[in-house]
């Protein structure tokens, strides 16, 4: 699914008679997928000659393509630069990763919490790529007052 393909399957959304931001279908997510260290060796932007020669995450490589196959969004989200942006196609090219887009220039340092007004989870990669399971855990929300 190209760009153009993914852009045809977002739904307008209406409320109170005005357009909102346009939502996935139901069962696609969205994928926001980190470079270094999540699916290849961690490699820091002070070391952009290393990037070529990054070692792959056999795991990664898997699961992200069969994610992509069924359907699903595949966005990397990367704090290389623009700069690192045509090693890194190569490198994705090159090891047979299927994506559809690439977000240069994310934070660094890590301690993300992100703040957004569609449904946003996030699961730390900690050392093996598969399909994800569902598991309990403690959340941070804004207090709207309710409390269960």
């Amino acid at each position: 699914m190209k760009k153009e393909q993914v852009d045809k399957i977002l739904s307008e959304k209406i409320e109170n008679g005005e357009k909102l931001s346009p939502v996935l279908p139901k069962g696609i997510k969205n994928y926001l997928i980190d470079i270094d260290g999540t699916i290849c060796d961690d490699i820091p932007n002070e070391e952009p000659h290393r990037m070529a020669t990054a070692k792959v995450y056999p795991d990664a490589l898997t699961t992200l393509n069969k994610w992509f196959d069924e359907g699903h969004i595949i966005c990397f989200f990367t704090s290389r630069t623009e700069d690192h942006r045509k090693v890194t196609e190569q490198w994705l090219k090159e090891h047979g990763f299927k994506y559809h887009s690439m977000v240069m220039g994310k934070p660094r340092g890590g301690n993300y919490h992100w703040v957004d007004n569609h449904l946003v989870k996030a699961t730390r990669y900690n050392g093996k790529f598969t399909d994800l399971v569902d598991k309990e855990v403690t959340i941070q929300v804004f207090d709207d007052g309710h409390h269960d």
